[in-house]
């Protein structure tokens, strides 16, 4: 397989289905940011030592390639028949336990707190900043993205949050509250 195929040269792309639209589509801003999204966490991946986040993280990352080609997909030509192209309720409910999981190792919130922190916990707000832009964008979508898709987004949001909060608290970084 080539890397390039000059077929974007103009500015278009292709959809799965083979409609062909613009590079600037609604739909493609939107696997865009989720690819964004992906990069970031492959990037905090790379400045973090905790074999369990490390874990839960290149899990997502698999989940963002399915929420990808899913917004890649409107017809659901592909969804049907590659199973890994696909997130459920069981993925949106993982992403909930670690959510509830990680929260009893946290402090309750009482303010709002700045993003930063340890290079891997500002990392992961930033990721949660270009999370919730994409699920904008999934949100104006025509035709509407699956709803499973959209409540993996926004569940996904949180966690990077509660993710953020407990890679820093586990470096020992004191949030800084506003």
């Amino acid at each position: 397989m080539k890397i390039y195929t000059r077929t974007g040269d103009a500015g278009d792309t292709s959809l799965f289905d083979g409609t062909r639209v613009r590079k600037d589509d609604a739909r493609v801003d939107a696997y865009g940011d989720i690819d964004e999204l992906n990069a970031w966490l492959g990037l905090v991946r790379s400045s973090l030592d905790d074999p369990e986040i490390d874990g839960a993280l290149a899990t997502i990352q698999r989940d963002l390639f399915a929420v990808g080609a899913a917004l890649a997909d409107p017809t659901d030509k592909i969804a049907a028949r590659v199973t890994k192209a696909s997130v459920t309720g069981a993925d949106v409910a993982r992403l909930e336990q670690l959510i509830d999981r990680l929260e009893q190792e946290l402090d309750p919130l009482r303010r709002f707190i700045l993003a930063g922190g340890s290079p891997p916990g500002a990392s992961l707000h930033v990721a949660r900043a270009v999370c919730r832009r994409a699920e904008r964008r999934i949100v104006s979508l025509q035709p509407s993205a699956d709803a499973i898709v959209l409540r993996y987004v926004n569940r996904l949001s949180d966690l990077l949050f509660v993710l953020a909060r407990a890679v820093n608290k586990r470096a020992r970084v004191t949030e800084v509250e506003w």
